[in-house]
């Protein structure tokens, strides 16, 4: 992050009005350094990334705890688990609503995760925060170990993750996501790229309208 704002220029780094960043120290410590005036957003692909962990965890617990019948429903069951309902379609809508049926703990769980997503919908810091707090409290008496630590770490994270209740902090967070996605996509095509200014160059092409 230091030889990106070294390779952007003092001038340039004081114009940055926002930073969409994953929680990593190091990339919120060289942009606090670098570029104290950009307003620092989590990205909210990244945070329910270690909610879906927290989630992953309790299925590991749960199919190590149950045997026969009962663990049959979970095995094989992982990415069903951290999908949308909305986005599955037949044999796999069905099968996590019958894990969910017949499983209490992963579908207290789920249930959850699915609306802990609405955290992005509030235009007012305050109303985000009062959901949060709502939310988290539902975790009391639950022995939810994975997830009372991703209560901690949103808390400690607190600022980056309202500052998208501004409206001037709405950015589209897909883009970013899909970006980062087809940077990857050119690296492992290209098994590497040591220029730095040609991936810079593929970057902005693959970026382009098409005509």
């Amino acid at each position: 992050m230091d030889e990106f704002y070294a390779f952007l220029g003092e001038n340039k780094a004081k114009q940055i009005r926002l930073a969409v960043m994953d929680m990593w120290p190091a990339f919120y410590n060289s942009t606090r350094k670098h570029a104290p005036q950009a307003a620092i957003l989590y990205d909210k692909f990244h945070v329910m990334k270690h909610l879906g962990e927290a989630l992953d965890e309790v299925r590991k617990h749960e199919y190590g705890r149950l045997s026969g019948k009962d663990r049959k429903f979970i095995k094989g069951q992982k990415y069903t688990l951290l999908s949308h309902m909305r986005n599955l379609e037949g044999t796999a809508r069905r099968n996590l609503k019958l894990l969910l049926t017949a499983n209490k703990r992963l579908n207290t769980v789920y249930v959850l995760k699915e609306s802990f997503g609405q955290l992005w919908d509030y235009r007012r810091e305050a109303w985000a925060r009062k959901f949060f707090e709502n939310w988290r409290a539902q975790l009391k008496w639950q022995r939810l170990k994975s997830y009372e630590k991703f209560a901690d770490m949103i808390d400690r994270h607190w600022d980056g993750i309202s500052a998208y209740c501004k409206p001037e902090n709405k950015v589209a967070l897909g883009f970013v996501e899909g970006l980062n996605n087809k940077t990857r996509v050119l690296q492992r095509r290209a098994y590497g790229l040591r220029d730095e200014e040609y991936l810079r160059l593929k970057v902005l092409t693959c970026t382009l309208p098409k005509h």
